[in-house]
């Protein structure tokens, strides 16, 4: 991942309805959300949601799909592990002994 890609990505995330609409597309993974049922959980009107989806869109978080009148959205956990591992790739110098406490600590989310 380029700087540039990654700057795009945490200025999505920078946002507070957009960080929200992310997360919750992360854990309704992989069915994904429709947009009317996202605009309602986060209490934003469909065109302001539609907007912000653009913009997670454009930052490679998020992926869209037609389903038959619907649109589902899922979060892009591709491009949020790219993210992750660009922030991380030099974490601590190499360091394993400084890493480990932050890697212990994602292990649990994922089990």
């Amino acid at each position: 991942m380029e700087s540039e890609s990654a700057i795009l990505a945490l200025a999505a995330l920078a946002q507070p309805t957009r960080l929200e609409v992310f997360r919750l597309l992360v854990r309704h993974e992989p069915d994904g959300r429709p947009a009317g049922e996202i605009a309602e959980a986060v209490g934003v009107p469909a065109n302001t949601l539609s907007s912000h989806l653009a913009v997670l869109s454009r930052a490679g978080l998020v992926t869209a799909e037609r389903r038959s009148r619907s649109i589902i959205y899922r979060a892009d956990l591709e491009g949020l592990r790219t993210l992750v591992l660009f922030l991380l790739k030099d974490c601590c110098g190499g360091r394993a002994d400084i890493c480990a406490p932050l890697l212990a600590e994602l292990a649990p989310c994922c089990d």
